[in-house]
């Protein structure tokens, strides 16, 4: 099943994705999608694991999903991935979105402003909101995700 519409969304970036921002969130609210945007609200320089921990937390509290958006969407993954119970993944291709949603039941897409044109980016979302989780097999290994990475193996 496609991501439900009344799951909500919860954006940020920082400074170096502020304008990708705010084409998603347009898209969303076209979409009718129940989005926040959590900021960062301007050019000005920022942190982005600051901005990256305030949508994980929000999307683990609010049970939602999230996007965020830095320069190239490695520092966002990365601070993102920090927080147990998220599941980011970078998108650069669309093979990327289904693949994040069908096996990894992803619930935080990381994107790259200086590398994803945002009609790609566009296109990205829409299929991370259409792709369902395959679940089954998929099941162990999100189990895994959840383990100290010490005991694997």
């Amino acid at each position: 099943m496609p991501v439900p519409m009344e799951v909500p969304f919860f954006i940020g970036s920082d400074h170096a994705g502020f304008d990708l921002k705010k084409i998603l969130r347009a898209h969303l609210e076209k979409l009718k999608r129940s989005v926040e945007d959590l900021g960062t609200h301007s050019t000005e320089s920022c942190d982005y694991p600051v901005a990256a921990s305030e949508v994980c937390r929000t999307v683990l509290s609010r049970n939602g999903l999230g996007i965020l958006i830095c320069g190239a969407g490695l520092g966002m993954s990365m601070a993102a991935n920090r927080h147990r119970g998220i599941r980011a993944a970078l998108c650069t291709h669309t093979f990327h979105a289904r693949a994040a949603r069908a096996h990894n039941n992803a619930n935080v897409l990381c994107l790259g402003q200086r590398v994803t044109t945002p009609d790609l980016a566009l296109e990205i979302l829409e299929i991370f909101l259409e792709t369902p989780y395959e679940g089954g097999r998929h099941e162990r290994r999100l189990a895994l995700l959840e383990q100290n990475p010490a005991d694997i193996g």
